[in-house]
C-alpha cells in the first residue's frame, strides 16, 4: 500500500510556510491568540507537527511572522520620481488604517489583551523592526531628495512607528473624540509636520556660520 503525502507535504518549502501561516491566522480569527497551538496550526495545515517546530519554536514565533506578512501585504511601493515626503506619509495614513481595521489584529487585540502587550507592546517585535527597516529606507531617499527633515534614519523611522502605532490602538478609546475619518487626518497632520523640514535646513550657510 502506498502513502500519498498531503498537497502541503508536497508543496516547496516557501509554500508551505504560507499554509501554515494562513491556518494560524484562521485559528486566531476562530479561537484568539491565547487558544491557537501548533498543533491545531499543524492539523489545519495539513502537515505534521515537526514541519511546524523546524520552522517555528512556538505560536509566538508563528504568530510574529504571520503578523510581519500581512503589514508587509498593505505596504505601498515608493517612486524616486516623487515626492518622498508625500508618498511616506500616504503610507503610513494607509497601512495604520489598514492595520485598525484588519480583522486579525482586531481580533488579537480585543480578545487578548494581556498577550496583545506582549506581542506588540513590550519588545520591539519582528513587524516592528520591518516597518523600522522600510521606512528608513524611505526616510533617508526622501533626505537625499530634500523632502524630509535632517536627521538620523532610523531613529526617525521609529518616531513614525511609534506614532502610528499609538493611532491604532488608542483608536477605540479614543473614538468619541476623534472618529475614524478625523483620527485619520489628525495622524496625516502630525505624521506630515514630524518629517517636514526644518526651515533651517534649506538656509544657506553664511561665512559667520562656519
Amino acid at each position: 500500500m502506498s502513502i500519498r503525502n498531503s498537497p502541503a507535504q508536497n508543496a516547496s518549502p516557501a509554500s508551505v510556510e504560507d499554509s501554515i501561516l494562513d491556518a494560524a491566522r484562521t485559528c486566531i480569527l476562530d479561537f484568539g491568540l491565547r487558544r491557537t497551538t501548533l498543533a491545531e496550526v499543524a492539523r489545519r495545515a495539513g502537515v505534521s507537527r515537526p514541519t511546524v517546530y523546524r520552522r517555528w519554536a512556538d505560536t509566538r514565533a508563528v504568530v510574529a511572522d504571520l503578523m510581519t506578512r500581512e503589514i508587509a501585504a498593505v505596504m505601498p511601493e515608493f517612486s524616486a520620481e516623487e515626492s518622498v515626503h508625500r508618498q511616506l506619509v500616504d503610507a503610513v495614513v494607509h497601512v495604520s488604517t489598514e492595520v485598525r481595521d484588519h480583522p486579525l489584529f482586531v481580533k488579537i487585540l480585543r480578545s487578548d489583551q494581556e498577550l496583545f502587550t506582549t506581542y506588540i507592546l513590550e519588545r520591539l517585535g519582528t513587524s516592528q523592526r520591518a516597518i523600522i527597516d522600510q521606512v528608513a529606507v524611505a526616510v533617508s531617499a526622501g533626505q537625499y531628495q530634500g523632502s524630509i527633515r535632517v536627521g538620523e534614519s532610523r531613529q526617525i523611522a521609529t518616531m513614525v512607528l511609534l506614532i502610528a502605532q499609538s493611532a491604532v490602538q488608542s483608536a477605540v478609546m479614543v473614538a468619541e473624540e476623534l472618529p475614524g475619518d478625523a483620527l485619520t487626518e489628525q495622524l496625516r497632520r502630525a505624521v506630515s509636520a514630524y518629517l517636514a523640514p526644518d526651515v533651517a535646513d534649506h538656509q544657506p550657510t553664511t561665512r559667520g556660520d562656519r
